[in-house]
C-alpha cells in the first residue's frame, strides 16, 4: 500500500481543515515547501497536494507553491482542488506534477472527465468527497443527490483507473476511516482506491492494507504527531 502524506494549502500555508470546514482551520506551517522536504526526507515517495482556495473558489492562489515543492524535491506528487478545465490540468502536467485530481467538474460534466480520462490516462485521478454515499462538491460545500458508487463505476467503464475517496464525516477527526465504505468499494468495483478522512493509527492503516486499498492519504494525525511518518511507511 502507498502512504501518501498529505499538504492541505490555504493562503500559501499549510493548514489542516476539520471536516471541510474552512472555519476550523488550523494553520501548522507557513512555508509547505519546508513541509514537502520533510516528508521526502523521512521517507516519502509521493506526496498528495491539495489546494483548498482553489477546491472552495476555483481560483489556484497557491500556484506558485506547488511549483516551488515540486522544484526542491524529487518524489512525485499528486495534486488536487480546482483543476476543472484541460488547460490547468495540462499546465499542472507540464510543471511536474504526476497525477492531477478531479472532484467538481467530473460530477457535473462526465463527458468532459471521460474526455479527460482518454487524452491523460493515469494522470488522471477522481476525487470523490461523500457524506452518506453522496457526493459532495465546491469544496465540500454542496452535496449532490449522485451517488459516489455509480459515478465510480461509470467512470472506470471508461478507463479510470485510480480514485481519492474521502469521507467527509471522518475527515479530521481522528476517529478512523470508513472501513465499511472501503470494503464496499472493493467488493463491488476493482479501481484502484486511495483512502482519505480520519486516518489516525497504525492499526487503521494494517486494516485498510488487508482489505485491499491501494493507498492512504495521512494528514492531521501526522501533523498533530499521532502518527509518525517512519513507523507509517513500515506497515506499507
Amino acid at each position: 500500500m502507498i502512504i501518501y502524506p498529505a499538504i492541505d494549502m490555504k493562503d500559501q500555508a499549510c493548514v489542516r481543515l476539520i471536516q471541510g470546514d474552512y472555519d476550523r482551520m488550523t494553520v501548522y506551517e507557513s512555508d509547505p515547501i519546508k513541509v514537502a522536504k520533510r516528508w521526502e526526507a523521512e521517507g516519502a515517495s509521493i506526496l498528495h497536494l491539495v489546494d483548498l482556495d482553489g477546491a472552495r473558489d476555483g481560483v489556484g492562489v497557491n500556484e506558485p507553491v506547488v511549483k516551488g515543492i515540486i522544484d526542491n524535491i524529487s518524489i512525485p506528487v499528486q495534486l488536487g482542488g480546482g483543476i476543472r478545465d484541460s488547460k490547468t490540468i495540462k499546465k499542472f502536467l507540464d510543471y511536474g506534477v504526476g497525477q492531477v485530481i478531479i472532484g467538481t467538474r467530473a460530477i457535473k460534466d462526465r463527458e468532459w472527465m471521460k474526455e479527460m480520462i482518454r487524452i491523460y490516462g493515469d494522470s488522471i485521478v477522481l476525487s470523490i468527497d461523500a457524506i452518506k454515499g453522496y457526493l459532495a462538491t465546491d469544496g465540500w460545500r454542496k452535496v449532490s443527490d449522485v451517488k459516489a458508487l455509480d459515478l465510480i463505476i461509470e467512470l472506470e467503464q471508461s478507463g479510470l483507473r485510480r480514485i481519492v475517496y474521502t469521507d467527509i464525516e471522518k475527515d479530521g477527526m481522528l476517529k478512523g476511516p470508513n472501513f465499511k465504505i472501503y470494503q464496499d468499494l472493493a467488493s463491488q468495483s476493482s479501481i484502484e482506491i486511495i483512502a482519505s478522512g480520519g486516518i489516525t493509527t497504525l492499526e487503521d492503516i494494517r486494516r485498510l492494507k488487508d482489505m485491499g486499498i491501494y493507498g492512504a492519504i495521512i494528514g492531521k494525525a501526522l501533523y498533530n504527531g499521532d502518527l509518525v511518518l517512519k513507523e507509517v511507511l513500515k506497515c506499507q
